[in-house]
């Protein structure tokens, strides 16, 4: 794809998923990879599949709600290529279950690593992408960004501020009259291990939600989500839609306005795996 080669662009997430799909296409387009997991067993596999291709990088375990190591690592990656041009804060985890019974410290570990390992890694390279004067801000928030969900209050929550964060970013950019482009990117289901790796409060089966999840809902590959969320980095889009589900829920809520909680609450307790 062109316009990648030669910038440095850094990913979190990489072990997998979204953001191993986003590593290797940016490899294939001349990218140089900064790219970072807790999976050092998945970021090993996706360092080795960029060297493959010939692509640079630099691997490291990070946790994204360790904002010291973050700040450091920012600093660090800077070092290493001379410059920052994009992060793609990708990173995130799932977690199931009603508000009534989710424990606060599970609603907690979400809004840690899905919009706190947000904040750290905007915040932290920022700084950077302004001084390369040809940044970019990428931020991966979802179609539960977009509408809720019953059973995904903690998800809902932080894929939400996740989205309002990112687009005043945006706002504040133009206004300073800063190099930084910024995009919120809201994938549908993608065929990732995210739902299969997915904690539940107690009485559900997260491998009963993970099941469903893959047959019902997961339609786009990594590979293809990849391609469109570069396609809209290049033509510096405010927030891109990846999925046809993402579309047309998308569509739904904006015809709908709220009338679109009864809808979609009425088609999830139709799918949704009993509580045992």
């Amino acid at each position: 794809m062109e316009g990648f080669a030669g910038k440095v662009a850094v990913v979190t997430g990489a072990g997998s998923g979204i953001g191993q799909a986003l590593a290797l296409e940016l490899g294939r387009s001349g990218a140089k990879l900064a790219i970072s997991d807790v999976d050092t067993e998945g970021l090993a596999q996706t360092e080795t599949q960029l060297k493959a291709i010939g692509a640079q990088v630099k691997a490291d375990r990070l946790d994204v709600t360790e904002r010291e190591a973050f700040l450091a690592y920012a600093d660090a990656v800077a070092e290493h290529f001379g410059k920052v041009n994009q992060i793609y804060n990708n990173a995130g985890i799932a977690f199931s279950g009603d508000v009534e019974i989710s424990q606060f410290k599970d609603i907690e570990r979400v809004m840690d690593v899905d919009f706190w390992g947000v904040v750290n890694g905007t915040k932290a390279f920022l700084p950077h992408l302004i001084a390369s004067g040809d940044g970019h801000v990428i931020n991966v928030s979802s179609l539960f960004g977009l509408m809720a969900v019953p059973g995904q209050a903690a998800y809902n929550s932080a894929k939400f501020a996740v989205r309002g964060f990112t687009e005043a970013l945006r706002q504040e950019m133009v206004l300073a009259g800063h190099p930084v482009g910024v995009t919120t990117v809201h994938p549908g289901g993608i065929k990732t291990a995210i739902a299969r790796n997915a904690t539940a409060a107690e009485g559900l089966d997260a491998n009963d939600l993970a099941k469903m999840f893959d047959k019902r809902l997961a339609r786009t590959s990594p590979k293809r989500a990849a391609e469109i969320i570069l396609e809209a980095v290049r033509k510096n889009k405010a927030r891109v839609l990846v999925g046809a589900d993402a579309k047309a829920l998308d569509l739904l809520v904006r015809l709908t306005g709220s009338g679109y909680q009864r809808i979609v609450g009425l088609s999830m307790s139709r799918v949704m795996p009993r509580k045992r």
